[in-house]
């Protein structure tokens, strides 16, 4: 993924974790992942696997593809 992909996936995860009104510490606890990896998915600033996604997506109740709609 390029950069501006990154960032974009990033921010598409905060905005569905927001609408869900969940913390990032929350998010990564249903998700079984580092909060504090959480925060960096979400500013953009590390790539992240298709495993960790599923988890993410799964945790905010989405199917990983949407995950891929930037359209926000």
């Amino acid at each position: 993924m390029n950069n501006d992909t990154i960032l974009k996936l990033g921010l598409k995860i905060r905005v569905e974790r927001q609408k869900r009104k969940l913390s990032q510490e929350k998010l990564a606890e249903l998700a079984d992942l580092n909060r504090n990896f959480v925060g960096l998915i979400e500013r953009g600033e590390t790539n992240v696997t298709v495993r960790n996604l599923e988890a993410i997506a799964n945790a905010l109740k989405l199917d990983i593809k949407e995950l891929f709609n930037f359209v926000i």
